[in-house]
């Protein structure tokens, strides 16, 4: 492996490009790289590991009890990648990407990619890349969880809290209280008290009936990894917190210093108030999808999980020719699972670019495909029981659904009953979805929002129209690209 910290100083070529170093970017980029492709990974991150196994190579947090064994597990990527051959550019932000002009014989002309590296200068530099194919390893992001109060100093989401325990082992001081529903919350929480954190209490908003839904499901979930570990995680978690069961309707409260003061919920049909120094939140976590769409992937609405995500076939291929898509990016299905997908993605890849025919990859991919069916058991209880409740997924009155433009649900509202008819319409109204964040914040919120408002489905609503850069760029950065001849000619207004 390469290590990086510069832009590539010409354009560079490479076979196959992976975005996204968490476990199916590591893991695509090391298969592929053992399969005789010139790969090379680029990574937001300053270090490899994605959201689940951040700064593992980096983090201050030495005492392997407080992460748990899963945390560590990361390492075993890691090593490998190293030892693999492919390329690596941290701090990359990947934030266009064109396809090329086929080749004179008709053979597809790959693509041609744009991105950003923070590195030892005090601007970011930016470069291009030449591939033939691409792998998104983008993974997922938290739902948005839109409540009253949420955009206050001391509302955080739960990954957010996480990321500052791996990356700076920092962890809350004062009163602090957890909010929402799914893994991460209590996994956060068993973190937290591994590490000496006083929790106040844990708000859960999964309603007691979500249990008798996923019934049908449990078989699989009883057969699973899962069932070990999630319960040695809620015993621990459930002897030391106090657990606030069916709470419907959240809010945080400002003090005087402007920074959260109080939780009010209500719970069993009952309001009531808690005081804090902290509130972290969380409802689940949903593919990200900025990149697939604005490279024109289609993309459907999961019913069961109340989100978009990129339409893809077993191999990860998704309606683009020559881009694939891996792990949570494609799918929630778990860290695990997005390894065995980097592996079948990068298999794929190989045979999209001739380097292996159809037997080989049914031979290469068979275990891994075997790995992810043991991987993925038991996923479908887990959807049922921690789907998130309507009312946190569509507000009402005041509260802010775009953070960039300061929106709120009422006016996202009152627009659909103007005639609004989907989330492109409405960046004419409020602007939502143009702010720094893209509409990773609110899109999913405004898509429901005017479905719920006008009696539609997502799916016909839509969702925002994408394009490049998907992520803010400065004019600065765009002056240091390499010059290429098409951008020479796209300057010159005669030619003798």
């Amino acid at each position: 492996m390469t290590m990086t910290s510069l832009p590539i100083p010409d354009i560079a070529q490479c076979d196959l490009l992976v975005v996204g170093a968490g476990p199916a970017g590591l893991a695509a980029a090391t298969r592929a790289a053992g399969l005789g492709l010139r790969t090379l990974l680029l990574d937001e991150q300053p270090a490899p590991g994605g959201q689940i196994y951040r700064a593992i190579s980096t983090t201050p947090v030495q005492d392997r009890g407080i992460l748990g064994a899963d945390y560590w597990h990361g390492l075993d990527l890691l090593e490998p990648f190293r030892r693999s051959g492919a390329d690596y550019l941290a701090s990359a932000t990947v934030w266009s990407v064109n396809p090329r002009e086929p080749l004179a014989d008709g053979t597809p002309g790959g693509f041609e990619v744009a991105y950003s590296v923070t590195g030892n200068g005090p601007d970011p530099q930016a470069g291009l890349l030449h591939c033939r194919h691409i792998i998104l390893a983008t993974g997922a992001q938290e739902r948005p969880f839109p409540v009253p109060g949420w955009t206050l100093p001391g509302v955080i989401t739960a990954g957010a809290a996480q990321i500052l325990l791996k990356t700076s082992g920092v962890v809350p001081e004062g009163r602090t209280v957890l909010a929402g529903g799914g893994p991460l919350l209590y996994l956060l929480a068993y973190q937290y008290l591994n590490a000496g954190v006083k929790i106040e209490a844990i708000l859960e908003t999964t309603p007691s009936g979500q249990w008798l839904q996923a019934l049908p499901h449990a078989w699989g979930f009883l057969r699973s990894a899962y069932l070990g570990k999630g319960l040695k995680l809620l015993r621990a978690v459930r002897k030391a917190v106090p657990i606030i069961s069916g709470v419907s309707a959240l809010e945080a409260v400002a003090g005087a210093n402007g920074q959260v003061a109080e939780v009010r919920y209500t719970a069993d049909g009952q309001s009531r108030a808690m005081p804090v120094d902290q509130l972290l939140l969380h409802q689940g976590v949903v593919p990200n999808t900025n990149l697939s769409r604005a490279l024109g992937a289609e993309h459907a609405w999961n019913e069961r999980q109340d989100c978009w995500e990129p339409a893809v076939d077993a191999w990860g291929a998704t309606s683009v020719p020559h881009l694939t898509i891996a792990g949570d990016g494609a799918g929630i299905a778990g860290a695990i699972a997005a390894e065995h997908r980097g592996r079948v993605a990068a298999i794929q890849a190989a045979t999209a670019l001739g380097r292996l025919d159809a037997a080989g990859r049914d031979r290469e991919a068979a275990p891994h495909l075997a790995a992810l069916t043991r991987a993925t058991r038991g996923r479908e209880f887990f959807e049922v029981l921690y789907r998130p409740q309507p009312q946190f997924r569509r507000p009402v009155g005041n509260t802010i659904v775009c953070r960039c433009e300061e929106a709120t649900a009422e006016q996202v509202r009152e627009a659909a009953r103007l005639g609004c008819q989907g989330p492109n319409q409405l960046k004419a109204f409020l602007r939502c979805g143009m702010g720094p964040c893209q509409g990773r914040f609110c899109g999913l919120t405004v898509t429901e929002l005017i479905a719920d408002e006008q009696q539609r489905h997502p799916r016909e609503v839509g969702y925002y129209r994408l394009r490049f850069p998907t992520k803010p760029v400065t004019l600065g950065e765009i002056a240091t690209l390499p010059q290429t001849q098409a951008s020479r000619e796209a300057v010159v207004r005669f030619k003798k």
